[in-house]
């Protein structure tokens, strides 16, 4: 794909991220790549049709969520989204942004994080908040999870107990243990209606991932 047209599947913003496109990735994670931010905009763009807010500080949020990359593992991944709007911030700054843009953006890219633990306070944060969610649950989800456990050098479960019933979950060790440490729990905490709604249904696909999955060993 080009850049030109890559930057026009982010329609109606696709000047914005022609601009922001450059700055949106670091590093060689395919889980935050910019087809996870891709992704993450068309689900952010469902949402917002339904719940409203602002679709440009909204599309300026979704391109710098991950601009600052932070491995799984580090000692640091709490930071990431704290780092990446500070990034955001500057890179926003040079191109002439308004302080109260900067910051609504900003705001939205600290919240996005599970790890950093941020209530999201405006309509904007809580629409990128879900929509990175979604991304993390259903069939892609699921693509994402065991794509890191690989990364990270985990395997993909424990063959004498791979539902854990009597073990301590370790997803640092094995895959599947994320789905119950983490991935199950996301349906629950998604801000918006229209979040919810889709969330429930990837929730459903990720439920049955797990059961072929399981059927399969």
């Amino acid at each position: 794909m080009t850049s030109a047209s890559l930057a026009a599947a982010f329609s109606p913003f696709e000047t914005l991220a022609e601009v922001l496109i450059p700055h949106a990735t670091e590093g060689d994670d395919g889980s935050h790549d910019i087809a996870h931010i891709l992704r993450v905009f068309r689900n952010a763009m469902r949402i917002q049709a339904d719940e409203g807010g602002n679709a440009r500080l909204l599309a300026a949020a979704v391109l710098l969520h991950d601009c600052v990359a932070v491995e799984k593992n580090s000692p640091l991944r709490a930071q990431a989204s704290r780092l990446a709007a500070t990034k955001a911030n500057e890179i926003l700054a040079k191109l002439g942004w308004s302080e109260y843009d900067r910051t609504a953006v900003a705001h939205a890219v600290t919240a996005h994080s599970f790890s950093a633990q941020v209530m999201p306070e405006t309509l904007e944060a809580k629409i990128l908040q879900d929509a990175d969610r979604l991304d993390a649950i259903g069939m892609v989800g699921a693509a994402r999870c065991f794509y890191i456990a690989g990364r990270m050098g985990s395997g993909l479960y424990d063959p004498a107990d791979p539902l854990a019933a009597n073990r301590p979950l370790d997803d640092k060790a094995f895959a599947i243990d994320h789905f119950e440490t983490k991935l199950f729990k996301l349906a629950e905490g998604f801000q918006t209606a229209a979040g919810r709604a889709l969330a429930q249904e990837r929730h459903a696909r990720l439920k049955a991932v797990l059961d072929l999955f399981l059927d399969e060993i």
